[in-house]
């Protein structure tokens, strides 16, 4: 739990600082953008007041070579001057298709014209009196760069940081699969010894004519085979799995009439099967018998020791079936759903949290099927739903 937690924190402290990050990008580019607006602005009003000064009769030279300047100078900002009926007169920084007609030409200006209306304000020129003209502009191609500038980098950072966050998920996730597999692995190497030793007393034991409580002998053998399946499920781990068709309702069954003698008898198991007795699924039965105990031990560990288990098998469709496993104890809250199968997860004292993403990882990526918490309620219960394909 506490590595969830941390993990989440300092999800959130990469969250909260690329969000700062982006926030001082976009507010520092809309003041660089209205300055140079402000800037562009202040260029056309100089070439607004160039052209009236030009306009003046009593203008010398050194006023038209000025605003020839002006006009020069001008290599960014798209401008039409135009009559006081919007008629172009003449352009600048307008990137006009070659080859167009003088009506097609003037047709695209006033096009341009409309679209300057929706940016910026017309600058009106009186040239002389009661003579009109009107200087439309919009912003500079830099100027509409530099406003999407912040949005684009914010889109290529954001990219970025989820190619990160998958690559290092997937990194981490075969890391902590390769740690359970030298785990499982060397814990099945471990109960090797003991259960070797156990077999060979049970033989001595057989063969002692003394020894009269020959079924204690067929219980112990029956747990010894059980850990013997149980080795070579751990010794498995990490390998794939061959499958095999077999009953599903006699496989179930199996488990469960091995559960019922060994678990309190104050948990009661119950099985119904509403799919045809010989309804097959490709399974690897050692593993799929570990999905259903292991469900069945969390369902016990949910009602303390006290409580009803039921087991139901039903058709889904016609190439889905499902198996639900229900429980009468604590349950849990919705925003749990999911977090129950992440490794390191439990409410108990003791344990690893391996159980339920075991579970997962056996009907999902062995099986190709699917498990979810499918109901859940405080205080009522839970039902988790393992769906499988028909063989």
């Amino acid at each position: 739990m506490a590595g969830l937690y941390n993990s989440s924190k300092l999800k959130v402290v990469v969250l909260v600082i690329s969000l700062l990050i982006g926030t001082a990008s976009i507010w520092y580019t809309n003041e660089l953008v209205y300055k140079l607006a402000q800037r562009e602005q202040q260029q056309i009003n100089l070439f607004a007041k160039g052209l009236q000064a030009v306009a003046d009769p009593n203008n010398d030279g050194s006023i038209s070579f000025l605003f020839q300047e002006i006009i020069e100078a001008n290599n960014s900002i798209p401008v039409i001057l135009t009559d006081e009926n919007e008629n172009p007169i003449s352009d600048k920084n307008i990137d006009v298709p070659k080859g167009l007609s003088e009506i097609n030409r003037i047709a695209f200006l006033k096009n341009q014209i409309s679209e300057m209306k929706q940016v910026q304000r017309p600058i009106l020129v009186e040239p002389a009196e009661g003579l009109k003209n009107y200087i439309f502009y919009k912003n500079s191609f830099l100027l509409t760069q530099l406003i999407y500038y912040p949005y684009i980098q914010l889109t290529i950072i954001a990219l970025f940081a989820i190619i990160t966050f998958v690559a290092y998920s997937y990194s981490k996730r075969s890391e902590q699969n390769r740690i359970w597999v030298g785990l499982a692995k060397e814990t099945a190497h471990q109960l090797g010894t003991p259960l070797s030793s156990l077999i060979a007393w049970i033989e001595i034991f057989r063969e002692d004519p003394d020894f009269k409580n020959k079924e204690v002998l067929d219980e112990l053998e029956k747990d010894v085979n059980r850990l013997e399946m149980i080795t070579a499920r751990f010794s498995n781990i990490g390998s794939t799995p061959s499958l095999h068709e077999e009953l599903l309702f006699s496989t179930i069954e199996h488990t469960v009439g091995y559960l019922k003698t060994r678990l309190s008898k104050k948990i009661k198991i119950s099985l119904t099967n509403i799919l045809p007795i010989d309804e097959r699924v490709k399974i690897n039965k050692p593993l799929f018998d570990w999905v259903i105990e292991n469900l069945c031990k969390n369902a016990v560990d949910a009602m303390d020791g006290t409580g009803d288990i039921r087991i139901h098998l039903f058709p889904l469709n016609e190439n889905k079936i499902g198996i639900d496993v229900s429980d009468t104890g604590k349950g849990m809250i919705k925003s749990r759903f999911h977090e129950v199968f992440k490794p390191g997860f439990t409410t108990k004292k003791r344990g690893w949290g391996l159980g339920l993403t075991l579970v997962k990882r056996i009907v999902e990526d062995y099986h190709l099927g699917k498990i979810a918490v499918h109901h859940s309620e405080v205080g009522k219960g839970t039902t988790f739903r393992i769906v499988m394909n028909r063989a």
